[in-house]
C-alpha cells in the first residue's frame, strides 16, 4: 500500500508517516522540508510538479493533514487581519481542494483508494466555543469540502473521511493537550484502516466517536 501524507515533518503527520512506516507500508511523506518530497500547499505550482513527480504511481491513502493556526488567542476587538484569514484559507482548504483534484489520477490507479482529511470539532457548529474564528472558518470548510468530494468521489469506488485528531500534544496543540501524539496516530490509523465507500463522508474523532458538523 503507498500512502502519501502531507504535512509530514512534524507532529502528527510525521507521526501517521511513522506508523505507516513501522507497518511497512510504501510511505510518502511530503512537506515544504525535511520530507520524502517537497509539497507547499499553499503553492499551486508545488501541488502539480509533486504530481508530476508522481506520475504512474498508484496512492493507495491519501492523508491530508497540511494545516496552520496563526490565530490562536487572538482578540475579536484588534486580531482576526484581512491577510491572516487569505494565508490561512490558502493552506487549510485551497490547498486540500487542489491536492486531491492534482492527486485523483493517482488514486483512482488503486484499488480501494482512501483520502482521509484531518479537521478538527472546533469546526463543528455543535462546538461553537467562540474565538478562533479562522481556524474554525476553515476546518468547517474542509469538513464541508471532504463531505462533498465524498459524494462526488464514491461512483468512483473512492471513499472520503473527516477527522478530528484530537487536541495533541504537539507544537500546535500546546503541552497542555489531552491526549498524547502515539494515542492520536494510533486512532486515526485505525479509523483510516475502517473507511470504505460504505462509510464514506463520515466525521468521526480519533478514538471512534461521530461528531455532528
Amino acid at each position: 500500500m503507498t500512502v502519501l501524507v502531507t504535512g509530514a515533518s512534524r507532529g502528527i503527520g510525521a507521526g501517521l508517516a511513522e506508523a505507516y512506516r513501522n507497518r511497512g507500508e510504501n510511505v510518502i511523506a511530503a512537506a515544504r522540508s525535511g520530507g520524502d518530497a517537497r509539497l507547499d500547499v499553499a503553492d499551486p505550482a508545488s501541488i502539480k510538479a509533486l504530481a508530476g513527480r508522481l506520475s504512474g504511481t498508484a496512492i493507495d491513502l491519501l492523508i491530508c493533514n497540511a494545516g496552520i493556526f496563526p490565530d490562536k488567542g487572538q482578540r475579536l476587538e484588534d486580531g482576526f487581519a484581512a491577510e491572516l484569514w487569505d494565508e490561512v484559507f490558502r493552506v487549510n482548504v485551497r490547498g486540500v481542494f487542489l491536492t486531491v483534484q492534482a492527486l485523483l489520477p493517482h488514486l483512482e490507479r488503486a484499488h480501494a483508494p482512501k483520502i482521509a482529511l484531518l479537521s478538527s470539532r472546533l469546526g463543528s457548529n455543535m462546538h461553537a466555543g467562540g474565538g478562533n474564528y479562522i481556524y474554525r472558518a476553515s476546518k468547517a470548510a474542509v469538513t464541508n469540502l471532504g463531505r462533498n468530494l465524498a459524494t462526488d468521489l464514491a461512483p468512483k469506488g473512492i471513499a472520503v473521511g473527516i477527522y478530528h485528531p484530537g487536541w495533541v500534544r504537539t507544537d500546535m496543540g500546546g503541552t497542555g493537550a489531552d491526549i498524547s501524539l502515539e494515542e492520536s496516530v494510533s486512532g486515526l490509523v485505525a479509523r483510516f484502516d475502517a473507511l470504505s465507500v460504505e462509510t464514506t463522508g463520515e466525521f468521526r474523532t480519533w478514538d471512534g466517536r461521530t461528531l455532528e458538523f
